[in-house]
């Protein structure tokens, strides 16, 4: 479980460093937020391709492979990012970054449903899912201060620098399935996987995948919002530093450990294994708390404070339940990665939307609509998630 956790929270060093850069690249070279944001959609329309294909790979290759693929070739191009001066060049470079961010959600979902049992998925994907809030929070502090001291391409370069250790931990400790008690893999664990073509059929043809797919990019448009545009908004409105914006901002993930690790634990507790009613509550409650932060923002540092953390436990709280754990439990037998990676892609195709939106909302109406725009999002997303309120997992061999 904590190499699980530590390998796929560093994936965000290499994702949400971006934020921190932003106001330093818009001040260097005079690029529009219109244009940032295309840039910043790169990174989810190749990220959302990317899961429909690697949740088929994951099924038939090594995690161990796909996992380094990924970490490796990340912390690379975001190595490169940095050499960069023009738009086209960071949206080349950003959406190949997506591709290989890609490579890391699908596969570490395949080696957790290997090893945690049914009656655990809850709890256990929820600590799992603590992960990427913890270091979403630390790279916010770490690639804002960069940005501050060293130039907004320290931002990219250091946390490159901490996601290859991290890829160098994966390839010794990972272990993607538990050895039986005689020392020989579970032979219950060992499968033929299906064809690609009818593994695609059999998730394409789950109609409860298209609706939690539905309602995860919806909400990813209001999670991103707030991840990629949210440090420069702060910033803005109350004039600050970036360093500043950035330790602020760093609350909403640190908000989203306690909701990634209690939703999962409500939802196995009192709901029997029901995860829609817990996400569909977060969710609603997730609109509401985006249009207050909308007023809030104007307050000060401890109201944005304050409300930034709760906006984190709301977000992170349903979106852990719909990007691993109610995908494997609605998933048709043998099909676990590949739902996951539907789900997400679809989720990730919400974000790049939101970015492009948001850039061009901001240029024309300004902040306040930008933002009404990421809490009628949450919403949408809350209704459609209560279609699913009595929906639970079966007990089978994935």
């Amino acid at each position: 479980m904590w190499v699980l956790w530590m390998t796929y929270g560093s994936f965000y060093f290499c994702r949400t460093n971006i934020s921190a850069a932003l106001p330093g690249i818009e001040q260097e070279f005079g690029f529009t937020k219109a244009e940032l944001g295309w840039v910043l959609a790169s990174l989810k329309i190749t990220y959302a391709a990317g899961q429909l294909i690697n949740g088929q790979l994951a099924e038939r290759y090594s995690p161990r492979v796909l996992l380094a693929l990924g970490m490796f070739g990340s912390a690379g191009l975001n190595v490169l990012f940095g050499f960069g001066t023009a738009v086209y060049f960071w949206l080349f470079v950003w959406a190949s970054n997506g591709y290989a961010q890609s490579l890391g959600w699908t596969p570490v979902m395949r080696v957790a449903t290997n090893w945690i049992p049914l009656e655990k998925r809850g709890t256990l994907f929820g600590v799992l899912g603590t992960s990427y809030q913890v270091v979403a929070a630390l790279t916010f502090v770490i690639a804002g201060l960069s940005a501050e001291h060293l130039g907004w391409r320290g931002a990219f370069w250091l946390p490159a620098g901490l996601f290859l250790l991290s890829g160098l931990h994966t390839l010794w400790l990972l272990r993607a399935e538990p050895p039986a008690a005689n020392g020989r893999i579970d032979a219950s664990r060992r499968r033929e996987p299906h064809s690609f073509a009818r593994n695609l059929r059999l998730v394409l043809t789950n109609p409860a995948l298209w609706l939690l797919a539905l309602a995860l990019g919806l909400l990813n448009a209001n999670r991103y919002g707030f991840l990629d545009w949210g440090l420069t908004h702060v910033k803005e409105i109350q004039r600050t530093g970036v360093g500043t914006a950035a330790m602020k901002y760093a609350v909403l993930p640190l908000g989203g450990v306690a909701g990634a690790f209690l939703s999962g634990w409500v939802s196995d507790r009192w709901f029997g294994g029901r995860r829609t009613p817990v996400v569909s509550s977060l969710l609603m409650l997730l609109g509401l708390l985006t249009l207050t932060y909308n007023q809030v923002v104007h307050l000060g540092t401890w109201p944005v404070i304050l409300t930034l953390g709760f906006v984190g436990f709301v977000i992170y709280g349903a979106q852990v339940l719909l990007v691993g754990t109610l995908p494997v439990d609605l998933a048709r037998p043998g099909t676990a990665a590949a739902s996951v990676g539907f789900v997400n892609g679809m989720g990730y195709a919400g974000a790049s939307m939101s970015d492009i939106i948001t850039g061009q909302l901001v240029v024309s109406y300004g902040w306040t609509v930008a933002v009404r725009w990421w809490a009628g999002c949450a919403l949408l997303a809350g209704l459609l998630a209560a279609l699913l309120w009595n929906a639970r997992a079966k007990p089978r061999n994935d």
